[in-house]
Order: structure tokens, then sequence, then C-alpha cells
């Protein structure tokens, strides 16, 4: 059974220092571009909220920390995000390279704005 964790602080510190390195640093922009965003753990990844919905879930790897979901964009934002695609709605970000901080904030800035248009097509 895989370990429940009470926070997000206690999920990244479940890791290698490697790891929550690097999970500190997507988390840390994803709250840079969402400062408005809850935080919980969900599905046993740490996830931003937006009026307690996920948002984003975030999480480590052995080899990776891996982004859920990442909607399509434009070609230019398409081309950015190729080398890190692994499925439809997927990024992973190898261990072995920086994280790519900007493409993440993107990546956020657009979950925010499918997340606004959902809702105000709702209205």
């Amino acid at each position: 059974m895989a370990p429940r964790f009470a926070s997000v602080d206690d999920y990244i510190a479940s890791y290698p220092e490697e790891t929550r390195t690097q999970l500190a640093e997507v988390r840390r922009t994803i709250h840079d571009a969402a400062p408005h965003a809850g935080e919980k753990i969900s599905y046993g990844m740490a996830t931003f909220t937006v009026d307690g919905k996920p948002l984003i879930y975030y999480a480590g790897w052995k080899n990776h920390v891996g982004l859920y979901p990442v909607p399509t964009g434009d070609a230019v934002f398409e081309r950015a995000i190729a080398p890190y695609r692994r499925a439809k709605d997927t990024v992973r970000f190898p261990m072995n390279a920086p994280v790519p901080l900007e493409l993440i904030s993107q990546i956020t800035a657009l979950c925010l704005e499918r997340r606004a248009a959902a809702e105000s097509s709702e209205t």
C-alpha cells in the first residue's frame, strides 16, 4: 500500500535530496504562477487546487518529476513542451537536467486559463 501523507511538506520530505530539490522548485514555481491556489495531497500526489478543485498535480518518481494534467496549447507551446510530453496530458522532467521553470509557469497559466474558460461557460 502506498504511503499516505498528511501534507505536501511531508510528501516532499519523503524523497531523496535530488528529488526534493526538484519538487520544491516545481512547487515554488506553480505557487508563484497561482498564488491564490491551495495545496493538498490527492491521489497520493501533491496537488494545487483552485476553489477546492484540482488544478495541477505533481509527483516525484525515480528518474523524473511529473506534472498532470497538462493541456494542449498553441504551436509554440507544443514545441517547447514536446521533449517532456509522455502522454496526452502528462509531462516528465528528468532528474538529470534542470527543471524548465519558465515552462512550468506557462503550464500553470494555461491550466488557470482553461479553468476560467470552463467556469465561464458553465454560467
